[in-house]
């Protein structure tokens, strides 16, 4: 089911979110590379074109992305809602969360759906952001961060630093846990996504061609995201395994 919605999620999506920059944006610190277009993308989709091929991409991803995550997990929720988050100048982005009453969630901004070249990137996004709700990465990260706070507001405390000083302590604890693991999270979800990509009828390997369209994050130290070079090597290997 397709909604609009102006959705209250953004501050709980922030551990889980998978930004999809257009070329002619730079992360703080980090030079743009410069854009490789493969040919057999093509020109991005016109404003229709775009709408229906992501309608399209729902309607067939979503279920097997749903019998997925049952043939994959217990007692989770596999009830998929894909979200259109249509609030005026959001980037490309698409993230997965999880609603008040523990319904996974995926969104995707408008830029993104208008940025994308062709189905199969629509689609290789859609299974990427659901895996990430079948492995369980969101709660994942909660706990790493929970735990980080916990690590470094002890080390704070026991260094004799005041309560102003734990608190500090605490939020950078909160920042590197999540953060601790949040690369290859990103890459076991690009290896399910692309299960899943496959699975629906999509090419995964075209799908992933925006890697080369993006700023290339590189393989900063507690970075969030992988270098692209190194999430196209894991998508190709799960082509070949399958």
């Amino acid at each position: 089911m397709i909604r609009k919605t102006f959705l209250a999620l953004v501050a709980a999506a922030a551990l889980a979110a998978c930004d999809v920059e257009p070329v002619t944006q730079t992360p703080t610190g980090a030079p743009a590379p410069a854009p490789v277009t493969p040919a057999a993308s093509g020109p991005s989709l016109s404003p229709n074109q775009a709408a229906r091929t992501f309608v399209r991409v729902v309607q067939t991803v979503e279920p097997v992305a749903e019998r997925e995550c049952r043939a994959r997990t217990s007692g989770v929720n596999c009830d998929f809602n894909i979200v259109v988050d249509d609030r005026p100048g959001q980037p490309a982005n698409a993230f997965q969360t999880v609603d008040r009453q523990g319904r996974p969630v995926v969104a995707f901004t408008l830029a993104l759906i208008a940025d994308a070249r062709n189905a199969d990137e629509l689609a290789f996004v859609l299974g990427h952001e659901t895996a990430h709700h079948i492995a369980g990465h969101l709660s994942r990260q909660q706990q790493n961060a929970a735990a980080g706070a916990v690590i470094f507001a002890g080390l704070a405390t026991l260094s004799g630093g005041g309560a102003e000083a734990v608190r500090t302590a605490q939020q950078l604890g909160a920042q590197v846990g999540a953060r601790t693991y949040s690369k290859e999270f990103e890459l076991e979800a690009d290896a399910l996504g692309t299960v899943i990509t496959a699975r629906a009828g999509f090419d995964p390997l075209r799908g992933a061609e925006f890697f080369t369209r993006i700023p290339d994050p590189g393989d900063k130290f507690l970075g969030t995201h992988p270098p692209n070079a190194s999430r196209i090597d894991v998508v190709r290997r799960t082509v070949a395994g399958l």
